[in-house]
């Protein structure tokens, strides 16, 4: 059973500032910093470039699982585009077959951009009720965090 799920997101930033969270690994640690979506992220290959595994541990209480690895396999700094797939854990456990996440900053204008997030997955029919565990409410309150994080961030530029 394939589905797919998106979410986005307008900030009053430029691509360019947002591209520099979500484009390196600022992003998972941010997410660590916050605890609420993840507890810890271990770089365990790479750099942050294609073909890096960061194995991700949630919250204790987080339904379903307590980590997975996920490998970046798609990062376009040109069209500000990454993309992750879950390559251990997690997902995989749980009757999942296919699990990634695709991650874009389109351009609005000189100081706005859309975070689009989308989500991919297949699940084996015999696993389908566990289809519910792929759920958009992660990647939304991400860009939430990451909105936040960014126009914090550029108030206090703008002010110095």
């Amino acid at each position: 059973m394939f589905g797919q799920l998106s979410h986005e997101l307008e900030i009053n930033v430029p691509a360019s500032e947002a591209w520099e969270l979500y484009g390196t690994l600022r992003l998972a640690k941010l997410l660590e910093e916050d605890g609420t979506l993840i507890h810890k992220f271990e770089l365990t290959e790479g750099d942050g470039g294609i073909g890096t595994i960061l194995k991700l541990t949630f919250p204790p209480g987080t339904p379903g699982f307590t980590d997975y690895k996920e490998k970046f396999t798609k990062l376009d700094n040109e069209k500000r585009l990454k993309e992750a797939e879950v390559i251990e854990g997690g997902y995989l456990e749980l009757g999942f077959t296919f699990y990634h996440t695709r991650f874009e900053v389109i351009e609005m204008d000189n100081d706005s951009c859309i975070l689009r997030s989308t989500i991919e997955y297949d699940v084996k029919e015999e696993a389908a009720a566990n289809a519910s565990y792929a759920t958009i409410d992660a990647v939304a309150k991400l860009a939430e965090l990451a909105k936040n994080h960014l126009i914090k961030n550029k108030v206090s530029k703008d002010t110095h």
